[in-house]
């Protein structure tokens, strides 16, 4: 169900950004105040809130999880830190 759900997720994503390039594709070719532009932002919208309601449900369901930043406590080696940096 999670793999399903990722599969639709990266899905909806790339229809919105072919919708944001069909978007500015008409916005700079069409000369005269062609409908086809707006039609393409609208359904980017629309995609937008679905794909952030489905979001919302995975969540409340627990198919999704949320995740921190994993913040590591010890630098890499041969990093400095900001005291060991401003040493001559």
């Amino acid at each position: 169900m999670v793999y399903l759900l990722k599969i639709v997720i990266v899905l909806i994503l790339l229809i919105i950004i072919g919708s944001l390039g069909s978007g500015l594709f008409f916005l700079l070719k069409d000369k005269e105040r062609s409908p086809r532009a707006i039609k393409a932002l609208t359904l980017r919208i629309g995609l937008s809130l679905a794909l952030f309601v489905l979001l919302l449900i995975a969540f409340e369901r627990g198919w999704i999880q949320p995740h921190g930043l994993r913040l590591n406590s010890n630098p890499p080696l041969g990093a400095t830190t900001s005291a060991e940096g401003n040493l001559p």
